[in-house]
Parts: structure tokens; sequence; C-alpha cells
């Protein structure tokens, strides 16, 4: 019976090396690392797909009610400190053990500016903390902007490349969305409130959602 050696190395054809080592190598992506941008995908085509169909977007579902809201951490606006004091960004953390109303805006956002009114009227409310994300804007006009409309929120986390926007499943600004006290996200309002949409559509939202803060099964 003959055996088969295998080519030494050293004995390979000097050309064949060359080609072996001139291959590129592929790099791999994580599917994790992709994973935010494919479901912002999925939500912009269901989006769009809606419009198409002529429906309103603020009553599309979105696939993240139930689920936990993202574990990031936001830094603070640079330079926001209403009344001197500078307004801390946010983690996950910050919305364990009470409700969170987390509103995305930003200062060159029209609909934003129209919505603003009612956010303040919101928060003279109690039992929640009012939670802003400073979508793709600039730091002074952020300064601006709620300077000149006040500042309905208790914490801003700076969201200057988007990042944080995909994670929570946004598409178009301003979204609004209540977090329960176990930092699962219960309800998501996209557009911008109306007087109509914020009496008849969100506040009874959010009253069941104080009345259930650890969620629908929680006595």
């Amino acid at each position: 019976m003959s055996e088969q050696s295998e080519q030494n190395p050293a004995e390979q054809d000097p050309a064949e090396q060359l080609s072996s080592a001139s291959k590129p190598q592929r790099r791999r992506i994580p599917i994790l690392v992709l994973l935010p941008v494919i479901i912002f995908a999925a939500l912009a085509a269901l989006f769009l797909f809606q419009l198409t169909m002529g429906n309103d977007p603020s009553k599309i579902p979105s696939v993240l009610i139930g689920r936990p809201a993202p574990d990031a951490s936001l830094p603070a606006v640079e330079g926001l400190a209403p009344e001197g004091v500078q307004l801390e960004g946010f983690s996950k953390a910050d919305m364990i053990g009470k409700v969170s109303i987390v509103n995305v805006f930003a200062s060159w956002c029209g609909p934003c500016r129209r919505e603003h009114p009612l956010l303040e009227e919101l928060a003279k409310q109690d039992g929640f903390q009012m939670i802003g994300i400073n979508y793709k804007d600039k730091p002074e006009n952020a300064r601006r902007f709620l300077g000149s409309l006040g500042n309905p929120y208790d914490r801003v986390g700076s969201d200057p490349n988007g990042r944080a926007a995909i994670d929570w499943g946004v598409y178009g600004i301003p979204e609004t969305f209540i977090v329960d006290a176990t930092g699962t996200i219960r309800y998501k309002y996209i557009g911008p409130l109306s007087p109509t949409s914020y009496r008849d559509e969100f506040l009874p939202q959010l009253e069941v959602i104080l009345q259930t803060p650890n969620g629908p099964q929680s006595n």
C-alpha cells in the first residue's frame, strides 16, 4: 500500500505561495454589530409601507413594546444648565424604580417645536420623570431651543450621531415613549403630540401605566 505524503510548505511552488499570500482575508462582521441597523431598516420599511397605504404613522405598532429599554448610556448635553444646574444624561439604570417618559427631540425639528407646549404641561404632573434624547443636534442649539421654549426634562441625553435613536427604534422625530418602573417600554407615540392625541390617547395610556408601574400583572 502506497502512502500519500502532504507537500512540504518549503517545497511549495513560489508562485503558489505568492498567490496564497496575496489573497485578501475576509473580515467577518459580528451579527450583533449589525443588529441595530437591521432593526432600524425593518422599522423604516414598515413606516414607509404604512404611509404608502395611507395609514396614520402614529398607529404603527412598535416591536419594542413589552421589551426592555435599550441598555445605553447617554452623556449630558454640554452646558445645558437651567437655573444654573447642569442637567445630567441618563442610562437604563436611571429608569428603574420609576415611570419615565422619554421624548426624542431636536432644535431643528419643526414638529418638536409644535408639541413642546404639551410637554411643558405634562411636566407639571407628578408620578414620573421626563427624559429627553437630543437627536443629532449641537449643544448650543439645544440650549437655545430649551432656553427659549422652556425645559420640561429632568434629564437630557445627547445623541449626536443618532445611534441611541436607532437602538430605541426611532425613525422620525419627535417620538415619545412611556417606560415603566421595571425599565420596560410600555407605549410609544410616533410624531408630534397634538392637543387631541395628548388628551384622548397619550394621557389615558400614561394613567394605566402609572396604575401598574411594575407591569400589567402587578397589583
